[in-house]
């Protein structure tokens, strides 16, 4: 009997100790709650940018290809061994500029028979002519020495000819390219000597889908950028759109020419192309960097007067959901969401949430282009 009552009195003395600290924590609780709804966070810095109304040109874009006006590769018309070379690889060379002279002493030798034989049949010729009307001579032996005359300058012709062709010229004015022959060295017909390109002007092919055929005319402006002149924009105007599509792709060839002067773009090259057309597109412009992203809907943060009591901050933000439309630069268009006129937050937007209170120093706040040049950050 003692022993259960020492167990009661242990319990109840054990139950007592429990409900105390259990008030204990509540009221802990209970106070830490109370400082938490009264507690008010301190405003954030922000900068902001004004949503503000533009009209952007209206462009088409494209990825395309360098085109040399003029461009061949000099080869070899006749067989025949090398016995100067009259270029350097990567010099720019004048039209006729001798390039190659294969050996022509054979041909030299013929060329001075040739004309032996001419400057004979040539007296034969004009002696007939002058018998031929006092009916010195036939008419049959007029004929035969009129055609032996004419043989002889067909043959002086075909040898200077073959002269003509072992000696290789620039066929226009351009930039060679790397040399691939060597002197002595016996070419073939057909065989390839250097590569010869006019570097400027330039022409620029590339592709649009059909549907744009009604948008695009001769004299269009064209913008070219390539990461090889990286920040440069090289102008030009469409000079041809292709009389037909393909019919495998459905885009029509659109050819534009461009200013070279420096020889900076070169044949090959792969470069993005802007078609700027007539019309400009009006459109509400904020800093690319106020817009936050998400998988569900981008955001803005709309800066707006504060209405909370007990905060003295002056400004909150209220978080707006947009659609983002076409980025230039530093700047992204937006389609719906917002109105011309209201501020948003243009740095730090991933730092807040709806409703905090913020504090406005544009002081700090960064210089957003239209076309932003990297060297100059």
């Amino acid at each position: 009997m003692k022993n259960f009552k020492r167990i009661l009195i242990t319990a109840a003395g054990l139950i007592l100790i429990v409900g105390g600290l259990a008030t204990i924590k509540a009221l802990q609780i209970g106070r830490m709650v109370a400082q938490g709804e009264e507690f008010v966070e301190p405003p954030e810095t922000v900068t902001v940018a004004s949503v503000r109304s533009d009209s952007w040109e209206t462009t088409l874009t494209a990825v395309g290809s360098l085109q040399a006006v003029q461009g061949v590769m000099a080869a070899a018309e006749l067989p025949g061994r090398v016995t100067r070379i009259e270029f350097e690889s990567g010099t720019k060379v004048a039209q006729g500029q001798l390039l190659v002279q294969q050996d022509i002493s054979e041909e030299l030798a013929q060329e001075r028979a040739a004309q032996s034989e001419l400057d004979l049949t040539r007296k034969n010729y004009e002696r007939a002519k002058g018998l031929l009307p006092d009916k010195v001579i036939s008419r049959s032996s007029f004929d035969d020495s009129k055609a032996q005359f004419e043989k002889a300058v067909a043959n002086l012709d075909t040898i200077r000819a073959a002269i003509e062709k072992k000696t290789i010229r620039a066929p226009f004015t351009g930039r060679l390219g790397i040399r691939q022959i060597n002197l002595g060295e016996s070419l073939e017909a057909g065989q390839a000597i250097v590569s010869l390109q006019s570097l400027s002007p330039i022409f620029v092919d590339f592709l649009l889908p059909q549907q744009q055929i009604t948008q695009l005319s001769k004299g269009l402006a064209v913008r070219v950028t390539t990461d090889a002149l990286k920040g440069k924009n090289i102008p030009g105007v469409i000079t041809a759109v292709n009389s037909e599509v393909d019919s495998a792709t459905r885009n029509i060839r659109v050819q534009a020419t461009l200013k070279n002067e420096d020889e900076a773009l070169r044949p090959g090259m792969y470069v993005n192309v802007e078609v700027v057309l007539p019309e400009k597109k009006p459109v509400l412009v904020i800093p690319v960097t106020a817009l936050l992203y998400a998988p569900y809907s981008d955001s803005v943060f709309v800066v707006e007067e504060n209405d909370k009591e007990g905060n003295d901050a002056g400004k909150m933000v209220r978080q707006q959901f947009v659609r983002p439309g076409e980025k230039r630069g530093d700047f992204i268009a937006v389609e719906t969401g917002l109105k011309p006129g209201e501020s948003v937050v243009s740095t730090g937007v991933f730092k807040l949430r709806n409703g905090q209170a913020v504090v406005v120093d544009n002081s700090v706040s960064p210089e957003f282009k239209l076309e932003p040049r990297p060297e100059e950050g």
